[in-house]
């Protein structure tokens, strides 16, 4: 199955907000924060049906530690689990957390304990609130014992394989999709999962009003391309109540907390990838939805010259009208703040070159090749610039 396809099916567990109906109190109110967390889970049997599961989810485990796929920043990896501890509280010592370089939104947490966080996830949230909402509700999947529920309901031994390779290498995008339906978690499991992730952030001292956000930021997202109606093309969205009911459910939920956010510290722990993130986030191949994105985050950064010069791709990508005069001003923006990568000067000289602006052109390409005289497509710049004489 094509990437293309996946993306109109979304993802079974990008589920950090995927079900986010209520529970509900038989006032159609949310209920209150009663949820008591349960003991740490004791190592089952190998010999009982869930130590076999649990077996395959270790071997599962170890191909992931080792796949090209996972990031390995230990600085990285260590936030990532502390603040899966803080959410975990007692549970902390069975929680392992792997960041993983796919660029969609995506988290999801086997019954072992192997949390997987996607990079695509780690470019969209704002602040470690942002992030803790999201670990919480697959923590409150852990907790709840979900995962174990539903291979348990699993019929199909191809669906079984496929959802057991899916916490393993990345490669499995595809077997998600194939799958999407019938590894849903149930509205009530979903219930559980928001009532309980946002519990667990009060607990650790993080704003649960920062759940919300990202719900209402994945949705613009998805509703950015021309002619695409999320309600209906997305798991992700189309299986749930309205989605100004889920986005008011976990509002409710919210009310009356408050907490930190964590901004500052989660913007330095991922700013050695963002070039990385951002890349990635051109390659998916989603210009409207990639747009969408940067004019949410530019505003929180205005002098980050790497947002500016990748939201100038994004409209160069995007090929719309007006698109090339907004890339033109991103780029030049980027390269005022002195700060810019190189090839943003490469991206304004292809873009003066189509514009027929041959002066311009030449001028971006030399500031190019000064900052980058050892570039792999230098002696092609090199011609370039002789044959514009």
């Amino acid at each position: 199955m094509n990437r293309r396809r996946w993306l109109r099916w979304g993802c079974v567990h990008c589920a950090a907000f995927s079900g986010l109906a209520a529970a509900q109190s038989p006032s159609g109110a949310p209920s209150p924060g009663d949820w008591v967390a349960p003991p740490r889970f004791d190592k089952p049997d190998l010999a009982s049906e869930e130590g076999g599961l649990w077996a395959m989810m270790d071997r599962e485990e170890t191909r992931l530690r080792r796949s090209v796929f996972r990031i390995r920043d230990d600085a990285l990896s260590s936030y990532l689990t502390a603040v899966a501890c803080k959410l975990g509280a007692t549970h902390c010592a069975d929680i392992r957390v792997y960041a993983i370089r796919t660029p969609y939104f995506n988290a999801s947490m086997a019954p072992n304990g192997m949390m997987q966080v996607w990079s695509g996830l780690l470019l969209r949230v704002e602040n470690e609130a942002q992030l803790a909402a999201v670990l919480g509700h697959e923590i409150g999947h852990y907790l709840q014992r979900h995962s174990l529920e539903r291979l348990r309901d699993i019929k199909s031994k191809a669906a079984f394989a496929q959802f057991i390779g899916m916490f393993g290498i990345v490669g499995a995008l595809g077997a998600l999709a194939t799958i999407a339906g019938a590894m849903a978690f149930s509205r009530d499991q979903e219930r559980d999962a928001d009532r309980i992730g946002i519990q667990l952030m009060r607990n650790a001292g993080y704003d649960p009003r920062e759940a919300a956000k990202v719900w209402a930021y994945l949705y613009n997202e998805a509703a950015a391309t021309p002619g695409r109606d999320p309600a209906s093309d997305s798991v992700l969205f189309a299986t749930h109540p309205p989605t100004q009911e889920r986005r008011a459910t976990l509002e409710t939920l919210a009310a009356g907390g408050s907490g930190e956010t964590g901004e500052a510290a989660w913007r330095a722990r991922v700013a050695p990838h963002r070039t990385m993130l951002l890349e990635d986030e051109i390659k998916r191949g989603r210009p409207d939805e990639s747009v969408a994105l940067l004019n949410r985050l530019v505003p929180n950064e205005p002098d980050n010259a790497s947002l500016l010069h990748f939201r100038g791709e994004a409209y160069r990508m995007r090929s719309s009208e007006g698109d090339a005069a907004l890339a033109l001003a991103d780029y030049q923006a980027a390269a005022k703040t002195g700060r810019e990568p190189a090839v943003t000067h490469r991206a304004m000289a292809e873009l003066y070159k189509s514009m027929n602006q041959i002066e311009p052109a030449r001028d971006a390409w030399q500031r190019y090749l000064q900052r980058a005289p050892d570039a792999a497509d230098a002696a092609m710049v090199r011609q370039a610039l002789q044959e514009m004489k």
